[in-house]
């Protein structure tokens, strides 16, 4: 048996987060759906999830016709089943994020981030599975006192912390 090793560049805008994870069962997207219009109401999203049988289809849901669109062509160019990606706007992964690790169906969240993302497949006889993921790039330095500050001031400034 031979195994081959892909990357598969997420396409998105650079206002948009992403959840990339692993779920299995039919009805994935539709929880999905309904984990993250409780956790946050402003929130605009797309779902798609790879199904690992049956017909094999991207099945999607969404608030949003343009990111439900989107997450449909990135879980296809990814192709392995059982994943699911969402794509969001108008909330922090921090906001959903345990949201969607209480949905049953979802066994793994590879990464939620802003970050532009590379998700490493494994290919094996019309097979593939998501081996992770490469989010943002590499460590540069240690911060320092300044950049503790900008750290800090930060959260301050968008609320999550009290000022």
């Amino acid at each position: 048996m031979v195994i081959m090793l892909d990357s598969v560049k997420i396409e998105k805008s650079s206002d948009m987060q992403l959840i990339l994870g692993h779920a299995g069962f039919i009805k994935t997207a539709e929880d999905l759906y309904e984990a993250l219009m409780n956790a946050s109401p402003n929130i605009k999203f797309g779902i798609a999830f790879n199904e690992a049988s049956g017909g094999k289809l991207v099945r999607s849901e969404g608030n949003d016709d343009e990111l439900r669109k989107l997450a449909e062509k990135n879980a296809l160019k990814i192709g392995a089943g059982h994943t699911f990606i969402i794509l969001f706007k108008n909330a922090f992964p921090i906001n959903v994020s345990n949201a969607i690790k209480t949905v049953v169906e979802v066994s793994e969240i590879f990464c939620a981030t802003a970050n532009n993302v590379e998700v490493i497949i494994a290919k094996s006889n019309n097979k593939s599975a998501v081996l992770g993921v490469i989010d943002g790039e590499d460590v540069v330095d240690i911060e320092n006192n300044k950049d503790k500050a900008i750290r800090r001031n930060f959260v301050r400034k968008i609320g999550y912390k009290l000022k």
